[in-house]
Order: C-alpha cells, then sequence, then structure tokens
C-alpha cells in the first residue's frame, strides 16, 4: 500500500515515514502544498496523509484540487485546529478523515487502517488465492496453514499481487506501488525480490505455479492463468 504524506515540519516526516514504513507501507514525502497537489494529481496512491498548514499551498485548496481532478483516494486531514467548523469546512471540501495534531500513532495507523477498509478499497482482512492467505491486519502469510516469512518488501510486493489476482503487472506498475519514488527503474530489485518470493512460497518440491513472468509484459498471480 502507498501513502502520500504532504506534510512540511521535519520532525514529523522523520516520525511518520520510518514508523509507516515499518507498518508496511510505501512512502512518498512532499514538503509543500504545491507539490503535493501535483504528486497526488499525478501519481496513483492509497491513501494520502494531508496537513492543513503548507507552504506554497494550503491544505484546504490541496484537497480542493485533488477532488477537482476527479481522484477518489482518502484523505486524512492533520491540524492543530480542533474547532468543530475547520473540521466540518474539510470535510465537506472531500477530506475522509480528521485528526487533530498532537496524536498518537497507534491512533493515526487505525485511522489509516480504518478508511483502508472502506468499500472500492480492502474489502474484509484477508487475501485468499489457493492455499495462500495474506492477513492485512496482522501482515501474516500463510501457506497451506503454515507461516511464511517475509521481508516488509517481499509482504509489500505479494499484497499488491493478490490484491490484483488475475491482471498483467508491468515493471511500471509494481514500481510505482511497492517502491517509493526515489526507486531506481533500471535496477534488477524486483527481478531478485519475485525470485525470492517464489522460493519462499514453494513450501513443497513442486513447481510454484502462483507467480508467473510473462515475457515483455510483467507479472501475474493467478491460478487458472
Amino acid at each position: 500500500m502507498k501513502i502520500l504524506l504532504i506534510e512540511d515540519e521535519k520532525a514529523i516526516i522523520n516520525f511518520l515515514k520510518p514508523n509507516l514504513e515499518d507498518a508496511c507501507f510505501v512512502i512518498d514525502v512532499a514538503e509543500d502544498g504545491e507539490s503535493g497537489s501535483f504528486m497526488a494529481r499525478t501519481n496513483n496512491y492509497d491513501l494520502i496523509i494531508l496537513v492543513n498548514v503548507l507552504p506554497k499551498k494550503e491544505g484546504n485548496q490541496v484537497c480542493q484540487e485533488i477532488r477537482d481532478a476527479k481522484k477518489n483516494t482518502p484523505i486524512l486531514m492533520l491540524s492543530v485546529v480542533a474547532n468543530a467548523e475547520k473540521k466540518i469546512e474539510m470535510l465537506n471540501l472531500g477530506a475522509d478523515d480528521y485528526l487533530t495534531k498532537p496524536f498518537s500513532f497507534k491512533e493515526l495507523l487505525a485511522r489509516i487502517q480504518a478508511l483502508l477498509r472502506r468499500p472500492n478499497k480492502v474489502e474484509g482482512k484477508d487475501i485468499k488465492i489457493s492455499d495462500l492467505t495474506l492477513n492485512t491486519r496482522s501482515n501474516l502469510v500463510t501457506k497451506n496453514g503454515k507461516t511464511v516469512s517475509l521481508t516488509k518488501k517481499e509482504y509489500m510486493l505479494l499484497e499488491y499481487l493478490m490484491k490484483n489476482q488475475g491482471e498483467v503487472l508491468s515493471r511500471a506498475m509494481i514500481l510505482e506501488h511497492v517502491w517509493d519514488i526515489n526507486a531506481d527503474p533500471f535496477s534488477n530489485t524486483i527481478e531478485t525480490h519475485i525470485l525470492s518470493l517464489r522460493k519462499k512460497l514453494s513450501l513443497t518440491n513442486q513447481k510454484n505455479k502462483l507467480i508467473r513472468t510473462l515475457s515483455g509484459r510483467g507479472y501475474i498471480m493467478d491460478t487458472n492463468y
């Protein structure tokens, strides 16, 4: 899952980014409203965390521009303003939730997970393909009832593949959704992680058939392809 954090305070960025990455999210950061609005409107994110007071463009303007661009990405607003009028204003502009600073990381994470569980995002907490199950709340992966130990990036890659079962995913799509904006498009990191996933998901000596490579097109996860 990929999140855009639009925040200008370095201390908050340095706190939220590693903690969200530890929770298996990919994080892109924009440090002003102008670049944040552009990134939100031109890229695909699963969720946007948007601060109300920003340089170059205020959060309310950024929120309005995102919705005017017909982007329905969930927006979680962060603000030091706690009054009801400001919350109503931001919700009316298209924000999906509003969290007042200061906040605990546990509450922020709970709000994020709640937004991602809404319809057209994650339906339920388990994703199942054949005998493979991924729990999006506990980040636990099992195959044939046995726990599969994955790195954070392997888990994020598997989650993206499983959520798009039956769809051909190009390298560019995978790089955009599983790695952050600074990833090197010419590296072999995707191929390396795919190879590692195949090995770890092959719990028996049988050849794993869940993740297939389509030459010149990308990868697909399907039992019937």
